[in-house]
C-alpha cells in the first residue's frame, strides 16, 4: 500500500517553511489576478491562506467569517474588490512577516587563497 500525503498539506508546509516560496506564490496570485486569470489566483490565495494564517486567523483579521472565506477563494468564488483587497492585505503582511532563510557560504580558508 502506498503512502501519500495531500498535495494542498504539502504545499502548506512549504509555504510555512519557506519564505521565498511563500513570496513567489503570493507574486504569482497577484500577476494571475491582473492578468484575468481570477481563478487560479484565488486557488493560490487559498493555499496561501493555509499555509500562512489559516482560515480561522484570516477571518479574524478581516472581520470575514471563515465559511464565507472559504466560499470566496473557492474555484467558483466570487469575492468583491473590498474583500479581496483585505485578503491580500493580510495575506501580503504574513508572507513579509515570515522569517527570512539566510543561506551561509562558508569563507574560504586560508590555505586556498591564492597570494
Amino acid at each position: 500500500m502506498a503512502l501519500t500525503v495531500d498535495y494542498r498539506e504539502t504545499i502548506a508546509n512549504r509555504i510555512k517553511s519557506d519564505p521565498e516560496f511563500a513570496r513567489a506564490l503570493l507574486d504569482e496570485a497577484a500577476s494571475m489576478m491582473f492578468n484575468g486569470e481570477a481563478e487560479a489566483a484565488r486557488l493560490l490565495m487559498r493555499d496561501l491562506t493555509h499555509g500562512l494564517v489559516g482560515f480561522e486567523g484570516l477571518a479574524k483579521a478581516t472581520g470575514t467569517p471563515s465559511k464565507s472565506l472559504h466560499r470566496m477563494l473557492s474555484k467558483d468564488g466570487n469575492p468583491g474588490m473590498n474583500a479581496l483587497s483585505e485578503i491580500f492585505q493580510q495575506l501580503t503582511q504574513a508572507t513579509l512577516h515570515a522569517p527570512a532563510v539566510v543561506h551561509v557560504v562558508p569563507a574560504p580558508t586560508d590555505d586556498l587563497m591564492v597570494a
